[in-house]
């Protein structure tokens, strides 16, 4: 009996072979790159570890975090989640709560003590990381893991930079800082702390180091001249939250407390003051609500709080036990401007929280070392600066100054080091397109609503530095890890098995996902727009 005639077609064959005269069009599957994923600073592959999460393995989905960020119970709690605010899901209902399952997996490994994944052989390389904040810790942990020895100085008396000077306990418990601050040590870091460098050539001649990444934190105040009868009752918002990390006899604040500026810091004080038993704690702030650079989330704690906030204000002097401030107005171009209406407040201290600048002093007698009008060193992509072998990150560079920033800035600072070390050039993959929300199917989708994190009640956040925000437990995270759309990439849901008219989907195995037999597909995009995930694309077909 004769065999029926057929044709097959190589799916990997440069060859086309058409199904009759009316297919124009035929589907491939695709893997896009999910927003959070795009929009994370630190360059966390977000979509692969919540896979592991969702799975219920949560050490692979731990790992997987590592792979790009070493402190993700710190991120979990202290980051301000971009990736959230780009996240497909809130289309259907509310976006995922990628931040308190990350900082649920941080916590698990801390409690059950995961180490690290060990690091590669030596390379015989030495580096000198200077600066034990966000950037630096992330530096030293991907050179250690690229097995190069990695030595880190910090000139405070402990490690972690502005997470531990900079936010409250309230915010981020030092605990948590430490365990993981102690897992990078334990790759072989060598931690070197109230050592102040001065001189980088020296310091790397003396301790033989083949590069240098410094990430010094932005812990200089800023100030400006405010007339006061006592100099002693003007304070500067980074020097105040020190004091208070560092234990000791902190300033006594008054029952009145008067913040100016309008940033996250000055928010912390404002809370912190709070809590350290002022009675009235007012943040004065030239611009509007709109224009204020803190975030959102922090403004509406700091309300809940009795914290009070004065917009359009300027503070013009200091009295004795009073203030005066000048209301401003906004011109035509929305810039503040005075208005020569004065009002007295009530005040016994005031914090100026205007913003800080790095102290640069070890890099100004650099051969090749540039800066920018801001006060920022000039880098190139790579991160290095006009001296061989010398990188920058962190507030150090001109870029937005958060600690999620500063993580990815160590990362990528410590591939490019580790190319020139090898004598190599290090080029980043490249992206696919974005997975929009205009590509997802989420008829598939059934209502989940996110997880909300409890909260310490109101009584004891004013009076204690107990941690405002609580974690997930493991049955609230897998649920909110399994609200994951999947955006751009095939989740093998078998919907174009399911929905091709013409049975040419062909299943290739789990984890193998599918092919297209294009013996016998005709092109009509059903797959493709029942696709949940939008990992369909349909593309012209060749003449």
């Amino acid at each position: 009996m004769k065999k029926p005639f057929a044709i097959t077609l190589d799916p990997g064959s440069s060859r086309h072979n058409h199904t009759g005269t009316w297919r124009s069009q035929r589907p491939v599957y695709v893997d896009r790159l999910p927003p959070c994923n795009a929009t994370c600073p630190a360059g966390e592959n977000i979509q692969h570890w919540l896979f592991h999460a969702e799975s219920g393995d949560y050490r692979a989905a731990w790992e997987a975090i590592l792979a790009d960020n070493p402190l993700p119970a710190i991120m979990g709690r202290a980051c301000y989640h971009t990736c959230e605010t780009a996240c497909n899901r809130a289309a259907l209902d509310e976006a995922v709560g990628i931040h308190a399952i990350e900082r649920f997996l941080g916590d698990l490994a801390i409690r059950h003590g995961w180490p690290a994944p060990p690091p590669a052989p030596p390379t015989g390389k030495r580096v000198l990381v200077v600066g034990a904040g966000p950037s630096g810790l992330s530096a030293a942990y991907h050179l250690a893991r690229l097995g190069h020895a990695v030595t880190l100085r910090d000139a405070m008396p402990r490690a972690g930079g502005m997470m531990r000077y900079g936010i409250p306990r309230y915010r981020l418990p030092r605990d948590i800082v430490d365990a993981e601050i102690q897992r990078i040590v334990e790759l072989g870091v060598t931690l070197e702390l109230g050592v102040r460098v001065d001189d980088l050539p020296a310091a790397m001649a003396a301790g033989g180091f083949h590069a240098c990444f410094a990430a010094v934190g932005a812990h200089l105040a800023k100030r400006v001249e405010i007339p006061a009868p006592d100099a002693s009752k003007i304070l500067d918002a980074i020097g105040l939250l020190r004091q208070f990390e560092q234990g000791g006899d902190a300033p006594l604040l008054g029952r009145r407390v008067v913040v100016y500026g309008g940033g996250n810091t000055a928010l912390d004080v404002a809370r912190t003051a709070r809590r350290m038993g002022a009675a009235d704690a007012v943040i004065v702030y030239r611009r509007t609500q709109a224009q204020m650079p803190a975030h959102e989330e922090e403004l509406r704690e700091a309300l809940e709080e009795g914290v009070q906030m004065r917009w359009l204000s300027t503070v013009k002097e200091l009295g004795d036990g009073e203030m005066t401030i000048e209301k401003m107005t906004l011109d035509a171009a929305g810039k503040p401007v005075p208005t020569g209406e004065l009002e007295t407040i009530a005040g016994d201290m005031l914090v100026l929280a205007l913003g800080q600048s790095v102290d640069l002093t070890p890099l100004r007698a650099v051969p090749g070392v540039r800066f920018t009008a801001d006060g920022s060193v000039e880098v190139g992509p790579d991160l290095m600066t006009g001296h061989p072998g010398l990188f920058c990150g962190g507030d150090m560079v001109p870029a937005e100054r958060t600690i999620t920033v500063a993580v990815g800035h160590g990362k990528k600072a410590a591939r490019h080091v580790d190319a020139w070390l090898r004598g190599e050039g290090y080029a980043a993959p490249a992206k696919p397109g974005l997975a929009s929300a205009e590509r997802l199917n989420t008829w598939y989708y059934s209502d989940a609503e996110r997880v909300v994190q409890p909260q310490l009640e109101m009584a004891r956040r004013q009076g204690t530095f107990e941690e405002v925000h609580g974690g997930l437990d493991e049955a609230t995270a897998l649920f909110e890890a399994r609200r994951c759309l999947s955006c751009g990439t095939c989740v093998e849901c078998d919907n174009c098995f399911g929905v091709c008219p013409d049975n040419a989907v062909i299943k290739l195995g789990p984890g193998r996902r599918f092919r297209i037999d294009l013996d016998f597909c005709k092109g009509c995009g059903l797959c493709a727009k029942e696709c949940p995930c939008g990992a369909i694309d349909m593309i012209p077909e060749e003449i």
